[in-house]
C-alpha cells in the first residue's frame, strides 16, 4: 500500500469516527517486539501501529556482501505519527531529524 493511500485511509477513518487526525511524536523504546514511548503515561505496541514500507529494513546481496539499502526502525529513533480512527491506530510518517 502506498504511503499516500495509508494517509488517506487514516484520514477517512478519523473523519468517520468523528475525531480529527492529530499529529504526535514518539521514540522507539524497543524494536522486537516494537514499542514506542509517547509520554510518561503511554506507550504504543505494534498492534496499534501502521508501519509503511519505507520504515522497514531492506537488504540485498551483491556477490557475497550484504548491503543495507534502507534501515529499519532502531531503538532511540524519534518518530512523527498521525493518530487516526478515534485514537485506535497510528501511522508512522517518518523519522524526526535533529532534536
Amino acid at each position: 500500500m502506498a504511503m499516500l493511500d495509508i494517509i488517506k485511509k487514516a484520514g477517512i477513518g478519523a473523519v468517520q469516527a468523528g475525531n480529527p487526525v492529530t499529529v504526535t511524536y514518539a521514540t522507539v523504546s524497543q524494536v522486537n517486539p516494537l514499542e514506542l514511548y509517547v509520554d510518561q503515561k503511554s506507550t504504543l505496541t505494534e498492534d496499534f501501529l501502521i508501519i509503511p514500507e519505507h520504515m522497514t529494513e531492506y537488504k540485498v546481496w551483491i556477490g557475497d556482501q550484504e548491503v543495507i539499502i534502507r534501515r529499519g526502525l532502531e531503538r532511540g529513533d524519534k518518530l512523527i505519527l498521525i493518530r487516526a480512527q478515534g485514537g485506535q491506530s497510528f501511522v508512522i510518517l517518518g523519522r524526526v531529524v535533529g532534536s
